[in-house]
């Protein structure tokens, strides 16, 4: 069993994950609105429905960004009213639906990757830190999903 000074440090530790976790999204959230008028969650989804190979459901969408399904389809339907994806019926199964990506959507997400404030934050690490850094959050990504029991891999490294 861990001691409390241990626990401690742990929960010290996972705060300062959490704030950096944080201020990088607040940043990165701040700069697509500003840059483009997408929220994350849009340029998340744009990200994985452009990622995974062959067309994507609504389910999978909600099992890569770790929302319920009900969050994804609203997010979905925004930006479908937006006009950056659009929801079509499956012809082999008719009751599945597939998202897939407009030219607004494509143009979106081709400029979400222009916006460099993540690049600009991560800056400050050299090439060997950033290295050591991308180890240890594989590591604990991969412990965190054997605790969520995921199976399936990530569309990204």
């Amino acid at each position: 069993m861990k001691s409390n000074v241990a626990l401690a440090g742990d929960c010290e530790l996972w705060m300062l994950l959490h704030q950096t976790c944080d201020a990088i999204i607040k940043a990165r959230e701040n700069a697509l609105r500003k840059q483009i008028g997408i929220s994350r969650m849009q340029a998340a989804a744009l990200f994985i429905v452009k990622s995974v190979n062959g067309p994507v459901t609504p389910a999978e969408i909600s099992r890569w960004l770790f929302r319920e399904p009900h969050t994804v389809s609203g997010l979905l339907n925004r930006m479908e009213k937006d006009g950056l994806v659009k929801k079509v019926k499956d012809l082999e199964r008719k009751n599945l639906i597939r998202v897939a990506i407009t030219e607004k959507g494509e143009e979106a997400y081709q400029q979400s990757g222009e916006v460099t404030v993540v690049p600009k934050i991560l800056s400050c690490l050299s090439r060997k830190k950033k290295d050591n850094l991308r180890a240890y959050l594989e590591t604990l990504r991969k412990r965190a999903l054997e605790e969520l029991r995921v199976e399936h891999e990530l569309p990204f490294p």
